[in-house]
């Protein structure tokens, strides 16, 4: 507990000591502390971190100055940042639920729930569905309010062996990062493997994974296609990010600044669902056989998911994932997902028979 509190207090002192002690800051300028997702990944350094540390200064006159850092950078592992944004040591935070909610998450994992969507149209059109019921769900368990929903590259499997359909994923070790996709790897005869992504090298160099879900840039971006190249492109996932503010900084913001705020997320929403589209793209050119633009092509083999094989994944569906996340969630969570994500998707969350 001890080193949990000056854990704290060194992030929360190095948060108020750096770059923004270097900006004349005027006293009425309103200062967000704020902590992004991870570094290595591309929406921090193209979107979170730009945001936070240089555009709201700038379209807001200075009246709003913004300081974030990723979570890696700040040491953090993820369930930490919401307990720090309801405490308000940060004012905002980006974060994935499966990392950064420890504690009755059910309710977050419902925008997200593995390989029930193949489009990224579609997954846009679930985010908005399913956003009341995350603002609501922010507000009651974190004093957060949530202002933004956006998608990392979608969630692929990556493995070391060939893989041509789902039924060969029986009895492989596949890294996962949240319930819902360990629902599907189960689902699909498999093993699920959970662990953070930052662990995962030291697996694969003592052998302990035999696939591993991640997001497209992600898997390019770590050069998997040196360890593990075979790809099997059902996407089993979006790794739904969400944007919140603690609600007590919320409502020490002028009207004007409230309204200037949601106008430049809302802006930077778009760009980061347009950005993650292209990204999806680009990545898997450059995984296999390209042309790539931003480095060397990786040479995998890529193989797409068969009639046959969405056909096994609506079973696993219907079967596993979904019976077993309304279990979790309960009746009336299942309900209002049922009216909202469930009619885009032409799909009902229910409990399997007793």
């Amino acid at each position: 507990m001890k080193t949990n509190k000056n854990c704290m207090i060194a992030l929360l002192l190095g948060l108020l000591t750096t770059t923004i002690s270097s900006l004349a800051v005027a006293n009425d300028t309103i200062i967000i502390k704020a902590v992004g997702t991870w570094g290595y990944f591309h929406n921090y350094p193209k979107h979170e971190g730009p945001f936070w540390n240089q555009h709201i200064a700038d379209v807001s006159g200075g009246e709003i100055v913004g300081e974030i850092k990723p979570q890696d950078e700040l040491g953090l592992r993820g369930f930490e940042i919401m307990r720090l944004l309801k405490n308000g040591v940060f004012d905002f935070a980006f974060g994935l639920p499966g990392y950064a909610m420890e504690e009755e998450s059910e309710i977050f994992e419902g925008a997200d729930l593995s390989s029930l969507v193949q489009n990224i149209a579609v997954q846009r059109r679930v985010a908005d569905a399913y956003f009341p019921t995350l603002e609501r769900a922010f507000a009651e368990k974190y004093n957060a309010r949530l202002m933004i929903l956006y998608p990392f590259p979608s969630q692929m499997i990556w493995c070391k062996q060939p893989v041509n359909t789902i039924e060969e994923l029986q009895g492989r070790r596949i890294r996962v990062f949240l319930r819902t996709l360990a629902d599907f790897v189960e689902g699909a005869g498999a093993i699920p493997v959970n662990m953070p992504y930052q662990d995962v090298p030291d697996a694969l160099s003592q052998n302990t994974l035999d696939c591993i879900i991640t997001g497209t840039m992600s898997a390019y971006n770590a050069e998997l296609y040196k360890e593990m190249p075979y790809g099997f492109t059902l996407r089993v996932g979006w790794g739904l990010a969400f944007g919140a503010m603690n609600i007590d900084k919320w409502n020490r913001l002028s009207e004007a600044q409230k309204q200037l705020l949601e106008k430049e997320i809302a802006i930077l929403t778009e760009q980061m669902w347009q950005e993650t589209a292209k990204e999806d793209d680009k990545a898997l050119a450059c995984l296999s056989s390209g042309p790539c633009p931003i480095g060397e092509i990786g040479n995998m083999v890529l193989v797409e998911p068969s009639e046959k094989d969405l056909a096994i994944r609506d079973q696993i569906a219907k079967d596993v994932i979904l019976p077993r996340w309304t279990e979790r969630c309960g009746p009336e969570c299942a309900a209002n997902w049922n009216r909202s994500v469930g009619k885009i998707l032409g799909l009902r969350a229910e409990a399997r028979s007793q």
